[in-house]
């Protein structure tokens, strides 16, 4: 047996007293002394993380949060330098909204931070619901935001992304690549080639093999650096409540990242196993899973009211709420509501414990995603909440000995 692998995710939330005071402080996520104490700040909690002993420390993409909240433009950067930052942990994001990106350009970058971790890094990826920014970054390929509705706009969302995400896993794992998709090309226009490229007899003579056709115009491209992992990094994927997504994750061995309570959890990590099974993979049930919860330490009831008031109720009221109505129907009270969700496991270590163990139970998962809203919570809560879960929590936590996926060790180099 073996311990769950913890990511610690972090974005930051510009932090307020209160909305009254983030309303008279508008817009808060311009405020750049603000933000530049926070992603400073930032870097200690990934230093304690690393310390500590957590398997990965990520972060998300989202941009144009004026109000202060997702202050997280650019998962990439903040990766490179944690990657300076650690001794051991893994750097990720959860993940690029890919079909706001080209997915050459991810690919590159992803491999370049790869290397520069020496294998250290995990890739993630994920729909895109927050259309205020997607509709804009999107928009040459008219990328909407969506949540998991069978709506046309649904649909389209999910076909440019698991385009995008097939075409970044054939630009590391194959030497050269040639795209026809729906929504990208490479070359481009793809079924002429690119005509007249200047070093076409270079490429011809020590590119990749068929770059170059009979004609000499470009038909494939080789997408350089290829991953420092092999045959490329691990996988990771946000998820909520399609099995449509849980299918394409499970048929590429991607780690569905479940944003959602315990049974729907229970029924797609289920079905992972099941499809796989039916696609010549074979995983057991827990293995290539991760579930996200937002947990807290208290004292008791009051105690559990007054760190949620402080650190999360705002962000879940107007954030969580306003994407995803139904978290926040019918709610009286919303610190009620919010634990009534049982996404935020609260309570002494012992009460810890025996959350995460009837979780487990359920459903073994690899991996444990664990987020606070840093920086509206403090920095030092933030550690010191980790260090009661890494110390007190999880040696009392068991799952399978998974296998590690895939290889840190690149290829030798075929140089001379």
């Amino acid at each position: 047996m073996a311990q769950p692998k913890v990511i610690v995710n972090l974005y930051p939330v510009l932090p307020a007293k209160d909305e009254a005071e983030r309303s008279a402080r508008r817009p808060l996520g311009r405020d750049s002394v603000l933000y530049h104490e926070v992603i400073h700040d930032m870097t200690d909690v990934v230093k304690a993380a690393d310390e500590l002993g957590v398997w990965g420390v990520s972060t998300i993409e989202h941009h144009l949060h004026s109000e202060g909240y997702e202050v997280s433009p650019n998962p990439g950067v903040l990766n490179a330098y944690w990657a300076s930052q650690v001794k051991h942990a893994r750097v990720g994001a959860l993940g690029y909204v890919v079909g706001t990106r080209d997915p050459i350009r991810v690919a590159e970058e992803m491999a370049v931070i790869d290397h520069l971790t020496r294998g250290k890094f995990f890739a993630g990826f994920a729909r895109g619901y927050q259309n205020r920014w997607t509709q804009i970054m999107g928009q040459y390929t008219d990328t909407q935001a969506t949540v998991s509705d069978g709506s046309e706009g649904d649909k389209a969302n999910r076909e440019i992304f698991e385009e995008r995400v097939d075409q970044i896993l054939a630009c590391w794992t194959e030497e050269s690549v040639s795209f026809d998709g729906k929504f990208y090309q490479a070359p481009y226009p793809h079924d002429t080639g690119i005509a007249n490229f200047p070093a076409r007899d270079v490429a011809e003579r020590l590119g990749a093999p068929g770059e170059i056709d009979d004609a000499g115009a470009v038909r494939r491209v080789s997408v350089v650096p290829s991953p420092y992992q092999k045959p490329h990094p691990p996988v990771l994927m946000a998820v909520s409540a399609s099995l449509e997504s849980i299918e394409f994750c499970s048929e590429r061995g991607i780690v569905p990242v479940y944003f959602t309570g315990l049974e729907g959890v229970v029924e797609m990590a289920r079905h992972y196993v099941a499809h796989g099974g039916r696609k010549g993979r074979e995983y057991r049930l827990g293995e290539r899973q991760c579930v996200v919860r937002w947990p807290h330490f208290s004292r008791g009831p009051e105690d559990t009211r007054r760190i949620l008031a402080e650190q999360d109720e705002e962000f879940y009221r107007n954030i969580y709420g306003s994407f995803f109505p139904p978290l926040v129907a019918g709610a009286t009270d919303m610190i009620d509501r919010i634990i009534e969700t049982g996404l935020f496991p609260t309570g002494t270590v012992d009460e810890q414990i025996a959350y995460w163990r009837t979780l487990l139970e359920r459903v073994p998962c690899e991996y444990l995603c664990l987020i606070w809203h840093y920086a509206q919570s403090p920095k030092q809560s933030v550690i010191d909440e980790l260090e009661l879960f890494m110390k007190r929590v999880l040696p009392a936590l068991e799952v399978p000995d998974f296998p590690e996926w895939g290889q840190t060790t690149p290829r030798a180099s075929t140089a001379a």
